[in-house]
């Protein structure tokens, strides 16, 4: 008698556990991240550079976090201009993260964000792709789309005139 409430009392554990993992689940965050849905973004820093290699685009790397209002509004500026989309979408391989990615050279002059930074397909950071700021080289704000456009032209001229 014991074992078999013993094991009722295991069975009713069990459907539980089930029934709060189902609860608990939660859908999944797009790679995109709202930065734009029609991009190919890669999963992982490492996926980013993989197929940097194969493709000879170069690396587009958007530091942010998702509850940050600087991070939200740059999105949105982001997002909203069809230019940097198009170039995001044809010309780079784009990586968005909101964990640091454990290299160093991705931190030139600091861990803050947002902060945007370039990989060219050597891997090599191009650390003198900057923005406006003076503080905070590789940040940029809804107001320097056209800076960021620019710096994005930048990095596929390097790209193409260094081969």
């Amino acid at each position: 008698m014991l074992r078999w409430v013993v094991l009722a009392l295991f069975i009713s554990v069990c459907a539980s556990a089930e029934v709060q993992k189902k609860k608990g689940k939660t859908k999944t965050q797009p790679l995109s991240r709202g930065w734009g849905k029609n991009i190919k973004w890669a999963k992982s820093y490492e996926e980013a550079l993989s197929e940097l290699a194969k493709s000879q685009k170069p690396l587009m790397v958007i530091h942010h976090l998702d509850n940050c209002p600087h991070s939200e509004a740059l999105k949105e500026a982001f997002v909203a201009d069809k230019s940097i989309q198009k170039m995001a979408k044809e010309d780079f391989i784009m990586l968005n993260v909101v964990e640091e990615t454990g290299d160093k050279n991705l931190a030139p002059d600091g861990y803050y964000v947002p902060r945007i930074l370039f990989v060219d397909p050597a891997l090599t950071v191009r650390a003198e792709i900057v923005g406006k700021h003076n503080e905070r080289r590789y940040a940029y704000t809804p107001d320097d789309m056209k800076h960021l456009a620019a710096n994005m032209k930048k990095a596929k001229l390097l790209l193409h005139s260094e081969l």
